[in-house]
């Protein structure tokens, strides 16, 4: 069954958060990430949510919590520690 990173966003230095997300591809391949969600327009109606929502898609919850906790993903977020925060969640999908 599926599983989904959810996280919301604020980016402090855009220039540096792309050397991020080219970093984070090699990790996303190997778990099989897709992303649903990367930016764009939002209305947040109740509540606090920074500025950027990211949705990816994982096979399964192994798979999501397996390609958060690897090196190949701990090294892309070591670039972005610093240029940004977030608030990530890893949930598994209800049917």
């Amino acid at each position: 069954m599926p599983a989904y990173w959810i996280s919301h966003v604020t980016i402090s230095n855009p220039t540096a958060y792309k050397a991020y997300r080219q970093a984070n591809a090699v990790a996303f391949t190997k778990y099989g990430a897709r992303f649903l969600v990367r930016g764009g327009a939002q209305e947040v109606v109740e509540g606090v949510v920074r500025p950027r929502t990211v949705v990816i898609e994982f096979p399964d919850l192994k798979a999501a919590q397996d390609g958060y906790h690897s090196s190949e993903y701990q090294t892309a977020k070591a670039k972005w520690d610093g240029v940004s925060l977030a608030d990530l969640c890893i949930v598994e999908r209800y049917l």
